[in-house]
């Protein structure tokens, strides 16, 4: 297996419009590393440039010991799942599983048994002889897989192999990715924009907007601690409340209330100053009853998650929303408090948009 290091990439199109803008990361040996970010923000533009298939304009690649800036594609050692998994339609789940030993002229024999192998590793055994068309998504899917692993590369490339999936069918196929990630220990790259997946099976994320990279760190560390706003509403299944505001009296004016001071905020802001209060619904709860530091809101709408609810409430121009459990959902109309914790809120500054504490 190897890393990736790109020191200063940058990938430009004519018209001087960057891709990727200086982009410097490692992703460790071994490790499952997650592009993430909205359409358009470079992250498959970076991965198709350490695959190979977009040329470097600027800076350079290292995969393991080796500068594979100007190496062609097959000379890198990796392989790619692309997201709409790019099957051979005329041949076989085995002979496509095959076509690159074939590529690198591996006897029939040889390249028969491989395919077989892997194709069993990835419960496809019965389905050798099938053609694309006759397969279900999941199994097209393993079938791109099963190809990609055949040739033992040092890296392995996902292009948001789980995307074409439908929802039922992405939550079993994403425990099955990460349980293959496991067992082969192969350096993964795995573009997405969706921020469950990159949560859910990255070791860690970086971040991408306009071609830069915004935050690299654990799901656990760009989920709590995020480095900007940006950061801050783009993770999380339900976006995190990102409210105007100002600190004031020892804690921070949100929509008339003095809301808590976040811990990491305390000593590092002077009263009057104008910021940005955030606060994920998930640490948000609700009281029916007055709280010192609560925000007094009214109940607008009522969403179902299952075995909690999502609750999206207003206090004057102010929308706040908040998970609560199914027992204690409130109803359109109702007012109460949403209350905040110090430990679990963030204060970002408003020109800069970055982390306070």
């Amino acid at each position: 297996m190897a890393a990736i290091t790109t020191t200063a990439l940058v990938k430009e199109y004519p018209g001087g419009v960057r891709g990727v803008d200086g982009v410097d990361v490692t992703v460790a040996d071994g490790e499952f590393f997650a592009l993430l970010g909205p359409s358009g923000c470079g992250k498959t533009t970076l991965l198709r440039s350490i695959a190979g298939l977009e040329s470097i304009t600027e800076g350079t690649l290292q995969i393991g010991d080796r500068d594979v800036t100007h190496l062609e594609p097959g000379e890198r050692g990796v392989a790619m799942v692309f997201q709409d998994y790019a099957l051979f339609p005329h041949m076989d789940v085995a002979d496509n599983i095959a076509y690159p030993l074939k590529i690198k002229r591996v006897g029939k024999g040889p390249r028969r048994t491989t395919a077989t192998e892997v194709g069993e590793g990835l419960s496809l055994h019965g389905l050798m002889q099938r053609r694309p068309a006759q397969l279900s998504g999941g199994q097209q899917q393993r079938v791109a897989l099963a190809r990609a692993v055949a040739t033992r590369p040092e890296v392995l490339l996902l292009d948001e192999p789980l995307s074409n999936l439908d929802a039922r069918l992405r939550l079993e196929a994403r425990t099955f990715l990460k349980e293959l990630q496991r067992e082969l220990g192969v350096t993964t790259v795995f573009v997405t924009h969706d921020q469950a997946e990159a949560l859910a099976l990255a070791d860690r994320i970086a971040v991408m907007k306009a071609g830069r990279l915004q935050q690299v760190g654990t799901p656990r560390e760009v989920f709590s601690r995020p480095v900007n706003t940006f950061v801050a509403g783009f993770i999380g299944s339900t976006p995190m409340n990102l409210v105007e505001a100002e600190t004031a009296d020892g804690g921070v004016r949100v929509a008339g209330a003095i809301a808590p001071l976040p811990v990491g905020a305390q000593g590092a802001v002077a009263d009057g100053a104008p910021v940005v209060w955030g606060a994920r619904p998930e640490y948000l709860r609700w009281s029916t009853e007055p709280v010192d530091g609560g925000i007094e809101a009214e109940v607008s709408v009522i969403e179902n998650l299952g075995a909690s609810v999502l609750v999206s409430a207003h206090s004057g121009e102010v929308r706040l929303q908040l998970v609560v459990a199914e027992d204690d959902e409130p109803s359109p109309g109702d007012r109460g408090w949403v209350v905040a914790t110090p430990r679990r809120s963030l204060l970002f500054d408003s020109e800069s948009t970055d982390l306070i504490g």
